[in-house]
């Protein structure tokens, strides 16, 4: 007797559904760790981020975190929000501005803000504009970015498999 798959507890938000979406993540806590395990996959070997010396000798107070690593851990927190859990099809792109720094310690949330949201040429399918603000516990804005999102519908039908149906 075959079993029938679970219910996803908490399903993500269709394109329908995120059109005036104002929403806050959860918050996380920048570690020492962090820091040193994304510079180390990564590639990010600027002293900025490895020699607190030489980030001190720039003028910096405390351990600076790339913009990509705050990036990283804002998209994960908007994940993690469940908010476009099994109904995300494609990231498209985005633009993405550093407002300020952020340090070993900081505590970094993000609100995210739907600017867009319509249908695609694809029946089923939407295009979704967000501005995810990052924020740090000071409630200081250190990064700012813009990524747009092709997401299922209400009407979404899976395609075939060995189907030709792609992301647009």
């Amino acid at each position: 007797m075959p079993m029938t798959e679970p219910r996803l507890l908490h399903p993500g938000l269709t394109w329908e559904e995120q059109v005036d979406l104002v929403f806050r993540t959860n918050r996380r806590t920048v570690t020492e760790a962090d820091l040193v395990q994304f510079v180390t996959w990564s590639g990010f070997v600027e002293p900025l981020f490895y020699d607190a010396e030489h980030a001190r000798s720039a003028g910096y107070t405390g351990r600076l975190v790339p913009g990509g690593l705050v990036y990283s851990i804002a998209e994960g927190l908007v994940m993690i929000s469940g908010s476009i859990t099994g109904t995300g099809l494609a990231f498209l792109g985005m633009e993405l501005t550093v407002k300020g720094p952020t340090f070993v310690g900081d505590t970094l949330y993000a609100v995210v803000t739907t600017l867009e949201a319509r249908p695609s040429s694809k029946p089923g399918r939407g295009v979704v504009r967000t501005e995810v603000s990052v924020r740090n516990q000071r409630d200081e804005e250190v990064l700012v970015y813009t990524p747009v999102r092709l997401v299922r519908g209400r009407d979404y039908v899976e395609p075939r498999p060995g189907g030709a149906d792609r992301p647009e």
